[in-house]
């Protein structure tokens, strides 16, 4: 088995464009850019389909990365992963956080366990049709099991957070199906994310195990008692596969950093964040844990479908003049905040089969100075 050090780093941002940070630290030498694996983003946009803050963010990394790696910006966003997930409503502050990999020859002596390893896959170009459907769901877990490889890990229970950007549709998508005698699960762009985060999250719960293969097209967005509890999708109008990026722990990495996750049950689970924070070795702020330190937290969040939290109505679903979601990031990011003791943290909206029914997962990377 090869050994890899695994590094992560979580830099504040002070708008979609800025790459000052990431540039400083490559420039120190504490980031090698030839080591950048994936970067995952909180953007200030409002998260939905014209939510271009994503693709900014995207584009400036890339044309900020490819001197540095002399390969053009496209090129860049073809070998890295990047996941820009817009919205940071409320307390939320807008952040990157990067994860490099390298090989090395041998663990160094004396570390011990299992620590945090990074694996990527991708889906092939998936067609309008096959979007929110059996074929999503199919790709996506072989891709899974492709990324699991990539990142040294055999047993699933060590897979604890799988992020995924996959596609959505446009009018234009839908005609093209529509031209082939084709019919998409929706013509509106906007309802085809959940569709397309709801299948990838189907995707991983199959190539996980936590549920039968046997998964109808009709049941995504219908039967939320299937679902992935380490799942995190994002729609976006930039691809039309799916990009899957697995993160867990194996005792091939030699990485300083460990994670865990939680499931929360509803918006408004504290224990369940407690629970991941104690699954690293972490406490609530303001305790600090001996040779620990919080690196990240990343979580999805969703207004509850049956239009209640605890036997109390909620009215997230019925505000028209804010989405649900912008709501529902709005809500877990203050809880999380609040038991983190910072708001630069990871909360994506939309959580369609991830995690119970108006719940989702919720994963914390920990630094070990061991």
């Amino acid at each position: 088995m090869r050994t890899t050090s695994v590094g992560v780093f979580k830099i504040a941002t002070k708008g979609p464009g800025d790459v000052s940070g990431l540039m400083s630290l490559i420039g120190s030498g504490a980031v090698d850019p030839a080591s950048i694996l994936a970067i995952l983003g909180k953007t200030e946009g409002n998260g939905g389909v014209n939510d271009f803050t994503r693709e900014y963010a995207v584009a400036a990394l890339c044309t900020a990365l490819a001197p540095k790696l002399s390969l053009t910006p496209h090129a860049v966003e073809q070998r890295i992963a990047f996941v820009m997930s817009g919205g940071t409503e409320g307390v939320l502050s807008p952040h990157i956080t990067v994860f490099t990999r390298q090989e090395i020859r041998q663990r160094p002596a004396g570390l011990f366990g299992k620590r945090l390893s990074i694996g990527m896959a991708q889906t092939r170009d998936l067609l309008p049709e096959e979007l929110g459907r059996s074929a999503q769901i199919t790709e996506t877990a072989k891709a899974v099991k492709a990324a699991m490889g990539d990142a040294g890990i055999t047993d699933t229970a060590d897979v604890h957070f799988v992020q995924i950007k996959c596609p959505l549709l446009t009018s234009e998508r839908v005609e093209a199906a529509a031209a082939r005698g084709s019919k998409t699960a929706t013509t509106s762009a906007y309802s085809s994310m959940a569709y397309s985060r709801g299948a990838s999250a189907l995707g991983v719960a199959v190539a996980l195990g936590e549920i039968a293969p046997d998964i109808r097209d009709e049941d995504v967005l219908r039967r939320y008692d299937l679902f992935s509890k380490v799942a995190s999708t994002s729609s976006g109008i930039e691809l039309m596969h799916n990009v899957v990026i697995v993160l867990g722990n194996s005792e091939g990495s030699a990485s300083e950093f460990e994670i865990g996750h939680a499931v929360m049950s509803d918006a408004i689970d504290a224990p369940a964040v407690i629970s991941a924070l104690t699954s690293v070795g972490l406490g609530v702020a303001p305790q600090v844990a001996a040779n620990r330190e919080l690196v990240n937290i990343f979580t999805k969040a969703e207004a509850s479908p049956d239009g209640a939290v605890r036997g109390f109505r909620h009215t997230m679903l019925e505000d028209t003049d804010i989405s649900s979601t912008r709501h529902a990031r709005a809500a877990v990011g203050g809880l999380i905040a609040g038991l983190a003791g910072t708001g630069a943290v990871y909360v994506s909206g939309g959580a369609e089969h991830q995690g119970p029914a108006g719940g989702g997962p919720v994963a914390v990377i920990a630094r070990l100075s061991d």
